[in-house]
């Protein structure tokens, strides 16, 4: 199937889909439920930020910062992005990554107030740990889509990388300056960020606010059960 972008409706379904399994989870008292957490908190990141699946996976927990130009997004302002996609034979490029959107912000500062202390990973670097691991691998990215889009019947057109395209095409429809995209991208060449580009050329759509839902039903509590086995993540 040709690889495309989610609608705003698909995206929001997918958001939806990946909350219901904390949900369901956490009410089953099933130990899952964080890894859930975890997954949703992924998809939705790497949307926000328009992040490719390594880039994503890679991140560390002190690769956010502020933004001097936009205070209002405090400690989330901007992600630097210490992995991205090189050219063959050099080093991974880095780029900085704006937050243009209040909402991954509010994801962020929950996943890292409340959700990652639980996996007991003080010593741990990565901003996803996992269970087995520092670091989630990238069949843990992957299955976190696939497991939504083909329970929602949507097509295989749709994958990991099809998040950075609906972020491209959504800035751009909101108005963004192609340039701020391109850069937001790390894209080299306009021609580049024009691909990912899936804005009809009739369009003319008032800006929507991408889907934001909480994280978790409530934040944990002090009698909320151990969801991992002693001694934290393994």
């Amino acid at each position: 199937p040709k690889k495309r972008e989610f609608t705003g409706p698909e995206l929001q379904a997918l958001f939806e889909c990946a909350d219901e399994q904390v949900a369901l989870k956490r009410s089953a008292g099933r130990k899952g439920w964080l890894p859930a957490v975890r997954e949703a908190t992924l998809l939705k990141v790497a949307y926000g930020f328009g992040l490719r699946r390594n880039e994503t996976r890679m991140l560390d927990a002190a690769d956010f910062g502020r933004n001097p130009h936009g205070p209002e997004f405090g400690e989330y302002g901007v992600v630097y992005v210490r992995h991205g996609k090189a050219n063959k034979g050099s080093p991974p490029k880095r780029r900085s990554v704006l937050s243009v959107w209040p909402w991954p912000v509010e994801i962020l500062q929950q996943w890292f107030t409340e959700i990652r202390p639980l996996f007991g990973s003080d010593d741990n670097p990565a901003a996803w740990p996992s269970e087995r691991g520092r670091r989630v691998g990238v069949e843990v990215l992957d299955h976190a889509l696939t497991a939504c889009r083909d329970g929602l019947g949507l097509d295989r057109g749709l994958d990991f990388h099809s998040l950075r395209r609906s972020y491209v095409t959504h800035l751009i429809e909101d108005g963004w300056a192609p340039k701020f995209v391109q850069d937001q991208l790390g894209h080299e060449h306009a021609s580049t960020t024009s691909i990912y580009t899936c804005v009809p050329p009739h369009f003319r759509t008032p800006p929507r606010p991408p889907p934001f839902t909480p994280l978790v039903p409530a934040a944990p509590g002090p009698n909320t059960p151990d969801p991992l086995p002693a001694g934290g993540a393994r």
